[in-house]
């Protein structure tokens, strides 16, 4: 039985299902902002904000990953949803993944991008300083490393002063309320039995510039799930600023797929 979910969330469109998984320290909106138009032109969208992102208060103690797949899980069932696909970005595909093992009678299919299954090494120091900065005073320096390893080199050495000025204001201004409960999650995680587990259709984007979770986490997660697809995205771990039409058009073709259309993807 799905339990009630305290979970706030968007609601857009009309078909079939689709759950969306945002990242750490995002949100709906922040995360899926600029494709939700063209994700809920062919899909019943509903997208929760974690606790302390977005429209959804903080929570009281540590998020714990069980309880947050539960949560997402309800939101979507709420809404009428009785099955759906999963899209999961970053944070949100571990998400999606403990959801689908957790509820497979209700998850048909699953679209990881840029996410990891268990953090490498280089990824726990980079977690361990990423919590340093949000724990600072200093909301500037946070802003600042943020955009710096978020981002795609390709991506920012095209930008002006003036543009770059205006990304670190709008990171320092997107930090959420939650942000410490949901990167002290990332170090936490750990979805490597779940993932031969799998038994939807599921495509991995790997993010290929991307510096917070790196190609050899998105490839760890495609070669352990039974059938994955591949796709390569050229992007930072900004997929919705560096490149959104292309991640919308990788997501739509695969979702497609999944309703009589053929597949277009190789394992690569």
């Amino acid at each position: 039985m799905t339990s009630t979910s305290p979970l706030a969330r968007i609601v857009r469109g009309t078909g079939p299902g689709l759950l969306l998984a945002h990242g750490g320290t995002g949100s709906i909106d922040g995360n899926y902002g600029p494709i939700l138009d063209g994700l809920a032109e062919r899909h019943r969208v509903v997208g929760p904000d974690y606790p302390g992102s977005g429209r959804t208060p903080r929570a009281s103690g540590p998020l714990e990953l069980d309880t947050l797949a539960d949560q997402l899980v309800a939101a979507a069932v709420e809404q009428g949803l009785d099955t759906f696909a999963i899209a999961g970005y970053s944070l949100g595909g571990p998400v999606a993944l403990r959801a689908a093992t957790r509820h497979p009678e209700r998850v048909t299919a699953l679209v990881l991008t840029a996410t990891f299954a268990h953090p490498s090494a280089r990824m726990r120091l980079l977690v361990e300083d990423w919590l340093r900065q949000l724990r600072s005073d200093d909301q500037e320096a946070a802003a600042r490393w943020a955009a710096l390893i978020g981002a795609g080199a390709p991506y920012l050495d095209r930008m002006t002063p003036e543009q770059l000025a205006m990304v670190i204001k709008g990171a320092r201004a997107s930090i959420p309320p939650g942000a410490i409960d949901q990167v002290e999650l990332v170090g936490r995680v750990d979805v490597r039995e779940d993932l031969g587990r799998i038994r939807v259709p599921t495509l991995v984007i790997s993010t290929t510039l991307d510096t917070m979770a790196t190609p050899y986490h998105h490839r760890q997660v495609a070669d352990a799930i039974p059938g994955a697809r591949f796709a390569e995205l050229e992007s930072g771990h900004l997929p919705f600023v560096e490149a959104p039409d292309e991640w919308l058009g990788l997501i739509r073709t695969f979702l497609d797929a999944q309703h009589g259309q053929p597949a277009q993807y190789d394992r690569a």
